[in-house]
């Protein structure tokens, strides 16, 4: 830490001595990081933002998209819809979150370690967001329950009465060894009165696989199995009868709907593509639908001593699948039987928060609140017996499985938080967070696999808090430490009665505390901006799945600590042309051995966590006569190498250690031209054609693919494109 202060500390003087001369935009950055507007370099935490120009500019539509933008954003996904975000090497794998979603006010996806949100993360697309906040670090006070690691913020453009706005894109991509792609969105911002105004948006867009099936039956190779499509749109309406008081109302829809996932068959000691090319083994299609329902109402009413802020959201999220357990269940049972499985995992949740915050203020300023989340999830599974080559399910074969897991999670909490100005330079914030929750779960089902009838409950309160000393230098110039903790709910295990003693029936919540120090910096012009932070995390009583006594269940299990540190550097030496650089060090390791069935020794690097992360990206623009204006860019992100999931049982079928990923660059580059009202764009993504890896499945003790094999996610292959786009 003590090197960390002396790198800051040279910032200082780079950020203060560099010269004034280049001509940049003089609005501030606002963001509502800490549930209030503010500048950012007035926020005492590590936060990254975004904005919509940026993502568009850059194509960036998903996670994998703009996690080049964000330092240490990393994520485990094969399929979209479905991944699993990870910050500052808070992961361990399992079945809850460790970094919550928002979009705007609400909070997307299951609270608790029930219904799969660790692998579920929203994913919402990008089209027409004015920005991407990414809180780093514990968020328990403000953002409450699964923001161990961070939380990652949609903020979505409000309608304008002032303006009236439409646009329309279209793209076409082509990708190296697959099927074309292509994409379209339009918007339109339509003022009702000086008061009220409504604004939509929608998109389109159509994936082609780039990945072929040699286990089809009947087809030696079938091309281009992991294709997929995402659409969607958002429908918002605001009504501000006064200045002080102002009502919208958002409903927003978007599917996911993919035929297989992009993983193909590697070599479990190398991770390399095995028989030539980018394939899989597929004997039963597969394919995912994933559906966001989500609708909101926010209230924002100034009543002078304060501002009341009410938001009321209810959101449905849905995935259905069906996945080849031809190879797996096929040996494990010994059936000449392709075999399916199909599930829905099902969750719809409502959410309360109302929240009475000062206004701004020289010498305090405070916030409190109160949250309240009601939320039913199910899990429904059958595993079908195929006639080989068909989907029609084998009549003379036994119901293998038909089951079901239901639950219900219930939360209250109450926040607060305050400031306090010592003095126009020094300001100390502190916050705290009492959660209580109540869970129930269930489940049941028929065929020789299903488990018996069983119910159980949990209950439990949880106490975070946060605080924080800022001090600035000077109007360009602050540094910061924060103190926070974070946590992620317990809840109950399906136990019969009379399991074995030291079998648990529940399991707590885990909980970290992190520590970080942090420079925000830039010059009188804004030509030159860094933010940087050192952390230090202690976690503990992690939540792991293992099996205890003979039953599969989470438990709490041992210690793990992460340290790092992050920065973003951007310099615009001259109008038109920007530089930024961002990057991550993280060592994140367990601290304790977990229970050997999950496989995790002291010292072993937590998973989908490189130690060294490094992005670039420039961008410059110019005149080109008129109102048009073209411009250039690349982005170059770099990826040490890290370790796959914990897996016990992959160690004693193939007798290796757990997979190392291997290091990977991933090239970008992007030009255009905007007329104005109409603009061309051309990209290429992946230029050097990176296999990068961003999921790795190990099975579990069971086979995962034929012939020794198994399974790798990988990022998109090299593509080209173009966008038309018009606007008035």
């Amino acid at each position: 830490m003590k090197q960390a202060f002396l790198v800051a500390g040279s910032l200082i003087a780079l950020a203060v001595s560099m010269p004034a001369h280049a001509q940049t935009d003089d609005n501030e950055l606002i963001v509502t990081a800490q549930k209030r507007e503010q500048a950012l370099i007035d926020v005492p935490q590590s936060v990254s933002v975004v904005n919509g120009a940026t993502l568009e500019k850059q194509q960036a539509v998903t996670f994998q998209d703009f996690a080049k933008l964000v330092p240490g954003l990393q994520l485990e996904q094969s399929n979209p819809g479905e991944g699993r975000l990870v910050l500052r090497g808070v992961n361990t794998g399992g079945v809850a979150s460790t970094v919550s979603t928002y979009i705007d006010e609400t909070p997307f996806g299951s609270s608790s370690g029930q219904n799969n949100g660790a692998i579920l993360a929203g994913e919402f697309d990008t089209f027409d967001v004015e920005r991407i906040e990414v809180l780093r670090g514990p968020q328990g006070t403000l953002y409450g329950a699964s923001s161990l690691g961070g939380v990652v913020k949609f903020v979505t453009n409000r309608p304008d009465p002032g303006t009236f706005e439409g646009r329309v894109r279209g793209t076409a991509e082509t990708t190296d060894g697959g099927e074309m792609s292509y994409m379209g969105q339009a918007l339109i911002n339509l003022p009702l009165s000086d008061k009220a105004a409504l604004r939509a948006s929608g998109f389109y867009r159509s994936y082609g696989g780039y990945i072929d099936s040699i286990g089809t039956a009947g087809s030696d190779v079938e091309k281009n199995i992991n294709g997929s499509k995402s659409y969607g749109g958002r429908i918002s309406a605001l009504f501000a009868p006064s200045e002080n008081l102002s009502i919208r109302l958002t409903a927003l829809l978007q599917d996911f709907d993919s035929d297989s996932g992009s993983t193909i068959e590697v070599d479990p000691s190398t991770l390399s593509p095995l028989y030539g090319g980018l394939t899989n083994s597929q004997y039963v299609p597969e394919f995912t639908k994933v559906k966001y329902r989500l609708y909101n109402g926010t209230l924002d009413w100034d009543l002078g001593f304060a501002d009341l802020l009410s938001s009321t959201s209810y959101a449905i999220q849905d995935v259905t699948l069906r996945d080849d357990l031809t190879t797996p269940y096929g040996a494990a049972l010994g059936l000449p039987s392709d075999i399916g499985l199909a599930q829905m995992t099902n969750l719809t949740k409502w959410t309360q928060e109302v929240r009475l915050q000062s206004p701004s203020d020289e010498s305090f300023e405070w916030l409190i609140g109160g949250y309240y989340t009601h939320e039913k999830g199910g899990i429904f599974q059958r595993i079908d017996l195929f006639e080989p080559g068909t989907l029609n399910v084998d009549p003379l074969l036994p119901n293998i499985a038909d089951i079901f897991t239901t639950s219900t999670y219930e939360e209250y909490a109450a926040f607060g938080n305050a400031t306090v100005h010592l003095g126009p330079r020094f300001d100390i914030t502190l916050g705290g967070r009492y959660s209580h929750n109540k869970q129930f779960v269930d489940q049941g089902g028929t065929g020789l696999l299903a488990p018996p009838a069983l119910e159980s409950r949990s209950s439990e309160g949880v106490f975070t808090w946060s605080g924080a000393a800022k001090y600035k230098v000077s109007s360009n110039v602050a540094l910061y430490t924060r103190v926070a903790k974070g946590f992620r709910p317990g809840g109950p295990n399906l136990l019969p009665p009379n399991v074995p003693a030291g079998t648990p029936q529940t399991y707590s919540s885990d909980s970290l505390i992190s520590y970080e120090a942090g420079i925000k910096a830039e010059t009188a012009d804004r030509s030159f901006s860094i933010d940087a932070a050192a952390f230090h995390i202690d976690w503990t009583d992690i939540q792991l799945f293992t099996v205890i006594n003979n039953f599969g269940l989470n438990a709490n299990g041992g210690k793990a600590k992460s340290d790092g540190f992050e920065f973003t550097a951007t310099l615009r030496p001259t109008r038109g042309f920007v530089f930024s650089l961002n990057g991550a060090y993280t060592k994140a390791r367990l601290k304790t051995d977990t229970d050997p069935n999950v496989g995790g020794l002291s010292g072993d690097p937590l998973p989908f966590t490189p130690k060294f992360n490094v992005n670039a990206n420039v961008d410059y623009s110019w005149s080109v006569g008129g109102d048009s204006e073209a411009f250039v860019g690349a982005s170059l992100r770099s990826l040490s190498k890290q370790r796959a999931n914990f897996d016990a049982g992959f160690g004693a079928l193939y007798g290796l250690d757990r997979p190392i990923i291997p290091s990977y660059e991933v090239i970008d580059l992007r030009a255009g031209v905007d007329f104005g009202r109409y603009s061309v764009e051309i990209f290429a993504k992946n230029l050097g054609n990176s296999r990068g890896i961003t999921d790795v499945s190990t099975g579990g003790g069971l086979p995962v693919a034929p012939n020794g094999a198994i399974t790798a996610g990988i990022i998109r292959p090299r593509t080209f494109g173009i966008t038309l786009g018009a606007g008035f």
